[in-house]
């Protein structure tokens, strides 16, 4: 089970996601995917994924439209994404755009 103060934190940047105008559903179900991933690997801001779980997370069917989302994140600075090019090794997301976690 995960820890309290864990998922807050992610529910706390999902809500930090949701006050962007440019980010639309599909925007927001990719990093929700990403989340998932994390709370699952007990990673904070650095995931490593694999784009056919990311699209079954985020029930993104079309790889052009999970590239454009993906990459639109990547341009608002919201993930890095460093690929892997080894067939065995998966490739690292991680999250650039934080926001203020002092409260």
């Amino acid at each position: 089970m995960m820890e309290t103060n864990v998922a807050q934190r992610w529910f706390d940047f999902m809500d930090f996601l949701d006050n962007d105008p440019k980010l639309n559903v599909w925007h927001i179900s990719l990093m929700l995917a990403i989340a998932r991933l994390a709370c699952k690997q007990k990673e904070n801001w650095v995931i490593h994924v694999s784009r056919s779980k990311l699209m079954k997370l985020s029930h993104i069917d079309s790889i052009t439209s999970y590239h454009r989302y993906f990459k639109e994140l990547q341009q608002f600075g919201y993930i890095k994404y460093i690929p892997s090019y080894h067939p065995h090794y998966r490739s690292t997301v991680e999250i650039i755009k934080r926001f203020d976690v002092r409260k």
